[in-house]
C-alpha cells in the first residue's frame, strides 16, 4: 500500500475539489512527508514549504488555476503548489541540473504565472495582471501570496499603495509566519504581531458594524460622524490598521493551518469587490519538529537526515563564516565598525557578530536600498559600515551605491556574498553581474580574494580605506587555519606561476581553475604565466605593462563577460593600441540554470579542462598550430 494514498490520486488542482475536509487534512500530512522525503535528498527550501501546506491546498481548492492566477512572492514557498499542479513525479529532480527549479518557472507549467526569486514583487506583478484583465474585459481572480518578511521591502509598499488606490479586484494573501529567512524585524513586524495577539479586534469590529447598521439614516453628516466613531473605536484596540487605511478590505488574522476556516475565508474573499487582504498566520517548519524548533537553520538546507535533522558534516570553512568571524575581531579593536544586513544575518555569517555587538548590528529587513543609504549616512558620521548582502540582492540597491556612496566617496565596505555561480537556486540567484554593475562606478575599489586567507587580508585593508570598497567572494567553503598576523595587503596583482606562452589573468575563485588548466597545459609544453588579478578595480596597469611582450592574454572571471573584468582588460589593450590577442572567459550572455556549481562550471567550459582546451585553441590560432586535445 502506498504511503501517500490520497496524494497519489492528485494530478491537477481540480482533483482536490471532490475531497472532504477530513481528506484534505490527511492530504496535508501526506504532502509534508513527501516534501520531507524529497528535500532531505535533494536539499532545498524546507521550513517555508512545510508552513504553507494548508494555505496552498485552500487556494487551489477555492480557485481554479490556471484560469485564476496565483502569483507567489519570492517563490521558494511553491513546492506544494508544484506538487499539486502535476509535477510530483519530477520532484526527485528538484534543483538538480535539467530538473525542476526551486522557484516558479513559466516554462515548467501554465500554473506558474509569473517567475519570482527575489522578494517583494508579487503584488506589483499581480496588479499588472489585474489591470490587463480589466482592460481586456476578463473576469478571473488574481491572487498574490506574500510573506510578512517580503512585505518589509519597499516595493511591496509601493504596490499596496497603488492597489488600494486602484480599487480593482485583487486578493493579497499575507502569509504571516514571523519569518523571512531570519526572524523578522521592524515596525511592520511589530504591527502584525499586535494584530495577531489581539483577539478582541474582530469581535469589536463586528459588533460596531452591527450597531451602525441599526442606526436610522439621518443624513450624511451623522453618517460621517458615526463612521469616524467606528474608526476611533477600532483604533482603541489595534492602532493603525494600515491595510484598511490603504484601501483594502482586511480579513484576518486567520489560522493558516485550519483548512475549514481557510477555505471559508477564501470563498468570502472571492465575493468582495475591490482589493482584499487576507491575513493568514502560519508556522514555519510546521509538522517537522527540528524545523519548528529552528526555522532559520531549516530555511534552506543541504541533504539531511530526517530522523536526526543533522546535515552532512562540514569539513571546511565557508567564506561567509570567515567574513563574520574576522569582522568580530576587527570590531573588538575598532568601535567605529558596524555590520548591516538585509534580513540575512545567518546567511552572511553575522549571527555571532550580532550576539557580541548587538548595538553595532543592524538588520533592516528585506530592504537593500535602505541598508546601503543608511550605511552612507553612518559613514558620513564617522562610522565604518560593513554591508553584507548577496550579490544578486545587492543589485537591487544599484542607485544607492552609485548615488549615495560612490558620488560622496564614502568609506562603506560591501561584503558581496554569493558572488558567482550559486548553484541550485538558479537564474534569479546567480551572482554573476556584480563586477559589471560595480566596475563602472567612479571611486569604488573592487577586490576578489582567491582564498579565505586573502579575504582576511582584504578586510584588514578595507578598514583604512578612505572610499568605498567591495569585496566579492563565492558560495563555497575551503580549508582554513588562522595564520595570526598577516602582511599588509597591497593593491597589486600577484604572479603565481611564470610562463612565456600566454598570460592568464584570473579573478578570485577562478585562480584555482587557472592553476588546474596550467597543470594540464604544461603536459603539452605550454607554459602560461598565471596572475592572481585580485584587484578588479583599479586594474594593475604596471603589471599589465610588464607582460605586454606576451601576445596572448586570457581573462578568467566568475562574472558576466559583458561589462566585467575581461572588458576592462580589453579597454586597456585598446587604449594603449597593443597587439594582443585576448580571450575573455566567464559567464556567457544568457541566464544560467540551476545545478551543482562544479557541474555548471563544466557545462560552461570553465573547469580546468575546459579552460585549457580554449587556451590551446587561442594559441593555435595565433601560431597556426593545432594542439592535441586532452
Amino acid at each position: 500500500m502506498s504511503n501517500f494514498p490520497i496524494l497519489d490520486t492528485i494530478n491537477t488542482p481540480g482533483d482536490l475539489k471532490s475531497l472532504t475536509i477530513a481528506q484534505l487534512n490527511q492530504l496535508s500530512n501526506e504532502i509534508r512527508q513527501f516534501v520531507l522525503q524529497c528535500v532531505s535528498k535533494t536539499g532545498g527550501h524546507l521550513a517555508s514549504n512545510l508552513g504553507i501546506v494548508e494555505l496552498t491546498l485552500a487556494l487551489h481548492y477555492t480557485f481554479s488555476s490556471p484560469f485564476d492566477q496565483l502569483i507567489w512572492d519570492v517563490g521558494h514557498q511553491t513546492y506544494v503548489h508544484k506538487i499539486l499542479t502535476g509535477r510530483k513525479e519530477l520532484f526527485q529532480t528538484l534543483r538538480q541540473y535539467g530538473g525542476l527549479s526551486g522557484f516558479p518557472k513559466r516554462r515548467e507549467s501554465p500554473h506558474d504565472v509569473f517567475e519570482t526569486g527575489h522578494s517583494s514583487t508579487s503584488i506589483s506583478a499581480a496588479l499588472g495582471l489585474a489591470r490587463a484583465r480589466d482592460l481586456k474585459g476578463e473576469h478571473h481572480h488574481i491572487v498574490a501570496v506574500i510573506g510578512d518578511g517580503a512585505l518589509s521591502g519597499g516595493m511591496a509598499f509601493e504596490a499596496l499603495n497603488d492597489v488600494g488606490n486602484s480599487g480593482t479586484d485583487l486578493i493579497v494573501v499575507l502569509n504571516d509566519n514571523e519569518m523571512s529567512i531570519s526572524k523578522n524585524v521592524g515596525a511592520l513586524s511589530t504591527h502584525l504581531n499586535k494584530i495577531r495577539s489581539n483577539p478582541k479586534y474582530k469581535w469589536i469590529k463586528k459588533e460596531v458594524d452591527f450597531i451602525l447598521r441599526k442606526v436610522p439614516v439621518l443624513g450624511e453628516p451623522l453618517k460621517n460622524i458615526m463612521e469616524r466613531f467606528k474608526n476611533s473605536f477600532k483604533y482603541l484596540f489595534v492602532q493603525g490598521i494600515i491595510f484598511e487605511e490603504m484601501g483594502f478590505n482586511y480579513i484576518g488574522p486567520i489560522d493558516g493551518h485550519n483548512l475549514s476556516q481557510l477555505i471559508a475565508v477564501m470563498k468570502q474573499a472571492k465575493l468582495v469587490k475591490g482589493p482584499v487582504l487576507v491575513h493568514v498566520v502560519t508556522q514555519k517548519g510546521k509538522g517537522y519538529i527540528h524545523a519548528e524548533k529552528n526555522p532559520e537553520k531549516f530555511h534552506g538546507v543541504p541533504p539531511f537526515d530526517i530522523e536526526t535533522g543533522q546535515f552532512g558534516k562540514a569539513e571546511s570553512v565557508s567564506y561567509s563564516k570567515a567574513f563574520g568571524k574576522h569582522l568580530q575581531k576587527l570590531a573588538a579593536k575598532d568601535n567605529r565598525i558596524v555590520a548591516i544586513t538585509a534580513a540575512m544575518p545567518e546567511g552572511t555569517g553575522l549571527l555571532d557578530f550580532k550576539r557580541q555587538f548587538p548595538d553595532r548590528f543592524f538588520d533592516v529587513g528585506i530592504a537593500e536600498q535602505h541598508a546601503v543609504t543608511m550605511a552612507a549616512g553612518m559613514a558620513t558620521a564617522g562610522m565604518k559600515p560593513y554591508v553584507a548582502i548577496y550579490s544578486s540582492f545587492l543589485q537591487r540597491a544599484y542607485d544607492q551605491i552609485l548615488h549615495d556612496v560612490c558620488i560622496q566617496n564614502l568609506p562603506v565596505v560591501f561584503a558581496v556574498d554569493r558572488a558567482g555561480l550559486v548553484g541550485e537556486d538558479g537564474e534569479t540567484h546567480q551572482g554573476v553581474f556584480d563586477l559589471s554593475y560595480l566596475s563602472h562606478m567612479p571611486n569604488i575599489t573592487i577586490l576578489a580574494p582567491r582564498n579565505i586567507h586573502e579575504l582576511i587580508e582584504m578586510m584588514d585593508y578595507s578598514l583604512s580605506a578612505e572610499g568605498p570598497v567591495a569585496i566579492r567572494y563565492p558560495k563555497c567553503s575551503q580549508e582554513y587555519a588562522d595564520q595570526g598576523i598577516l602582511d599588509p595587503f597591497k593593491l597589486r596583482w600577484e604572479v603565481l606561476e611564470e610562463g612565456e606562452d600566454c598570460v592568464i589573468l584570473a579573478v578570485g575563485s577562478m585562480v584555482s581553475r587557472a592553476l588546474e588548466a596550467a597543470h594540464l597545459l604544461r603536459r603539452e609544453k605550454i607554459y602560461p604565466k598565471i596572475i592572481n588579478a585580485r584587484i578588479v578595480k583599479p586594474l594593475d596597469e604596471a603589471m599589465l605593462s610588464a607582460v605586454t611582450r606576451i601576445p596572448c592574454w586570457i581573462t578568467l572571471e566568475e562574472n558576466s563577460i559583458l561589462g566585467g573584468f575581461g572588458s576592462m582588460v580589453n579597454g586597456y589593450i585598446m587604449r594603449n593600441r597593443l597587439q594582443i590577442s585576448a580571450l575573455n572567459l566567464g559567464i556567457p550572455d544568457h541566464f544560467i540554470p540551476h545545478g551543482r556549481r562544479e557541474q555548471l562550471f563544466h557545462e560552461l567550459g570553465l573547469d580546468g579542462t575546459g579552460i585549457a582546451f580554449q587556451v590551446k585553441e587561442l594559441l593555435g590560432s595565433c601560431r597556426g598550430k593545432a594542439y592535441v586535445n586532452f
